[in-house]
């Protein structure tokens, strides 16, 4: 790694690290940042996330001592028996004891376009870090510099297990090795890279070993954490040695200079985090200029666009973080966790927080950030038909309690539909890409297996009609039969089976019995204050302000409930919405945004993202108020609960475009407050991207289409459209343009306002 020992290498990542820390007065230069001007205090409140996918930090940035709280997602107790929970894995300190604590110019910095940290600072000379987690070189990469020979008089760094795993340094590493009681091994190393100057081996002062740094002008670390988890039930969920797999990472990270690990890491994020840039207005965009914690405060003054665009990013910068290819969905807290017994195990809960993590996925173009969800749902179809046979006897296919580790256990309560809206993401994935082949081989067998279960479980009326027995609407209410949380979903659940079942020409005879069963479910019924009831009798209470709005499921994310096909269903669906209220905790405000974003309301959809960019936990506001955000803008349940963020994000999608109704509907929902504004990369069903759509006083004047499979493809849009050569389109003489089109795989269809 000879570049970092070069001092003008090592200089220019300092000058270009500064140079980014001091532009704060340039408001287009900050709209994707995060930033503070002082160390964070609170893991939860105030540190800032870095993640590749499978390792995670939280950054605390002090200036006397580095705090870094690192996970890897799949460090997990419990088993096929015990639903267990996900757990911290260690500490990293760096620690300065020469160091003057009085500081000038303290910055430090989360910029999501790139997904790197800096941190700057002066005391006895101009200090910088830079940090990133990097998924093509699988390490945390911390980076130290400074613009005077030897600036790093004395460092102390110092590597924390957080179980009963051994520590040791060896040469220029420390390493963590150990075993979880439900026999999962475990390991991490941090190799220490000088950039002049000693290393050498030494005491924490507790017994422990330290690494101590001597006059250096710079370092870098390197640290990577596996566990010899395997998704793979066959294989009784182990995999390879982890203590080997961390050795050879570490080996090939180290034979990379620092600008090769930082060029490839932003190269393969911004891959994906750049396919959408989104303007929703310039209003108080200026207030960039303060941190992000005053930012929040100052909304409340009248708004900020720009903060709403940074949250709706922040959502993508998340997902790419903790979700990749080949690893673990991102469980409640994502990637993040600092204790071993996190609130409801930081576990993966299928009555609606693991399905709103990915609502953003398809729509927001990182289609491959739901892999992981996908292959989480495959590979506990073995252990869970097992454990369903046991609860439903004489069902095939299988079903889920609310509580999910990742060894195949559930606990809590059966949450009989759970599979069912599991199979939601399986068609998802399909209608956003058309991927055939994935349909086939992988979709179609689960999305059968669970239509099985409830073929076998439906219990069937004298008069034909088909209710779920025994059902309950989460998390509160009477268990009975014909509960519409459970209607709904399992009718989302047959119209996406039979959609598949007809695009592969399969098992007709099977087709033909689940359209039957589809058309005798008992539907959603109106009850006698005009409410979409939650309960086939009718005993909603209209003073019901429960977080959870399970009955609304059909409206969003199903598709059964719409403002066009079933005006009375979504009219009714806004009774007992606006019963609930607005306000409520993070993520059950960012359900509501999605629903009204449905229900075609923008203003008051607006209204729930102006709710929830509410600032709870310092900044001199009370811990304990309802749903918010925190200063380092992660959603407060509270505690911390990554699916907010998530929600909030495909709530802003939602609102600027829609197709779950066989259409692309241009801006659906779009509030007065983004009169003016832009966006370009979103995805819509039928392997659609909205290249660029541009818009002003709250018409389209400007949209392009990529058609990526053919078809076709129908456009509503409020205001009339052009396409460009080709005169108007105008299919029913409405005011409400709506365009029908045949496209080409491959071309873009470019359109302009009337």
């Amino acid at each position: 790694m000879k570049a970092i020992s070069n001092l003008n290498l090592k200089f220019a990542a300092f000058v270009l690290c500064i140079g980014s820390l001091l532009i704060a007065g340039n408001a287009s230069a900050q709209n994707l940042k995060l930033w503070d001007d002082k160390p964070a205090k609170d893991w939860m409140t105030d540190a800032y996330p870095i993640g590749n996918g499978r390792i995670g930090g939280m950054v605390f940035g002090g200036v006397a001592s580095e705090h870094i709280q690192f996970n890897e997602i799949s460090l997990w107790t419990g088993d096929e028996n015990e639903t267990g929970a996900y757990q911290a894995f260690g500490d990293l300190f760096i620690n300065f004891p020469l160091f003057d604590t009085v500081t000038s110019n303290y910055r430090r910095e989360l910029d999501i376009s790139r997904s790197v940290m800096c941190i700057g600072y002066n005391t006895v000379a101009k200090y910088s870090r830079e940090y990133f987690c990097s998924f093509p070189d699988k390490v945390m990469v911390l980076h130290y510099t400074a613009d005077k020979p030897g600036a790093y008089y004395s460092a102390g760094i110092q590597l924390k297990d957080a179980h009963k795993g051994t520590v040791t340094a060896e040469g220029a590493t420390l390493q963590i090795n150990g075993k979880l009681d439900n026999g999962e091994v475990y390991s991490a190393t941090a190799k220490i890279i000088l950039d002049g100057g000693k290393l050498s081996i030494g005491t924490d002062g507790n017994g422990g070993q330290q690494l101590n740094i001597s006059k250096a002008n710079g370092f870098t670390i390197l640290l990577s954490a596996a566990t010899d988890y395997s998704n793979k039930r066959e294989n009784k969920w182990k995999g390879e040695d982890p203590a080997v797999k961390v050795k050879g990472i570490i080996a090939s990270a180290s034979a990379k200079t620092y600008p090769q690990l930082l060029a490839r890491h932003i190269a393969d994020y911004r891959a994906l985090f750049g396919r959408v840039s989104i303007n929703l207005g310039t209003k108080k965009a200026a207030q960039s200029t303060v941190p992000t914690y005053q930012q929040i405060l100052n909304y409340k003054k009248g708004g900020d666009t720009q903060l709403e665009a940074l949250l709706f990013q922040y959502g993508r910068y998340l997902l790419i973080s903790s979700s990749r290819k080949g690893g673990l969905p991102a469980n409640l807290q994502g990637l993040w966790n600092n204790s071993n017994n996190p609130p409801w195990r930081s576990d993966y809960h299928s009555n609606i927080n693991i399905q709103m993590n990915y609502w953003l996925a398809e729509p927001t173009n990182l289609s491959e950030c739901h892999f992981p969800y996908l292959d989480f749902i495959n590979s506990q179809r073995a252990v869970k038909t097992e454990s369903t046979a046991k609860e439903y006897p004489n069902t095939r296919g299988w079903t889920v309690r609310t509580e999910n580790g990742i060894f195949g256990c559930s606990s809590y309560l059966w949450n009989t539909p759970g599979s069912a809206w599991y199979a939601q993401a399986l068609w998802e994935h399909y209608a956003f890409t058309k991927d055939k082949e994935y349909l086939k081989n992988f979709a179609y067998p689960i999305l059968k297996e669970i239509s099985e279960f409830w073929d076998d479980h439906l219990k069937r009326r004298d008069d034909g009609t088909l209710v779920s027995p025994l059902g309950w609407s989460p998390e509160h209410g009477p268990t009975e039969d014909g509960v519409t949380y459970d209607q709904e979903i399992v009718y989302d659940l047959f119209t996406n089976y039979l959609s598949a079942a007809d695009i592969l020409g399969l098992d007709k005879p099977y087709r033909a019995h689940i359209a039957s069963l589809k058309e005798h479910l008992l539907k959603p019924k109106i009850g006698k204050w005009g409410q979409l009831q939650e309960w086939e009798t009718d005993r909603d209470d209209p003073k019901d302000t429960h977080r959870h709005a399970s009955h609304l499921f059909a409206l969003h994310p199903g598709r059964q409930v719409s403002v066009i096909t079933t005006p009375d269903l979504a009219k009714a669906a806004k009774v007992s919405l606006l019963a609930r209220g607005d306000e409520s905790t993070g993520w059950s405000m960012a359900w509501k945004m999605n629903f009204w974003a449905r229900l075609q309301d923008g203003d008051h959809a607006h209204t729930i993202l102006n709710n929830f960019i509410t600032l709870v936990g310092g900044g001199g506001v009370d811990y304990n108020h309802g749903g918010g955000i925190y200063a380092n803008l992660f959603c407060a349940h509270p505690p911390f609960q990554i699916d907010g963020n998530f929600g909030y994000t495909a709530g802003v999608a939602e609102m600027l475009l829609q197709s779950q109704a066989g259409e692309i509907q241009l801006l659906p929902a779009l509030p007065k407050a983004w009169a003016d504004g832009s966006v370009k990369g979103l995805r819509a069903r039928g392997n659609f991207e909205i290249s660029n759509m541009q818009w002003k006083a709250g018409k389209v004047v400007k949209v392009s289409i990529k058609s990526l499979s053919g078809g076709d493809c129908i456009i509503r849009s409020a205001n009339k459209l052009k396409l460009a050569g080709e005169g108007k389109f105008n299919r029913d003489g409405s005011d409400a343009q709506v365009i029908n089109l045949k496209t080409v795989a491959g071309k873009t269809y470019v359109f302009t306002g009337m």
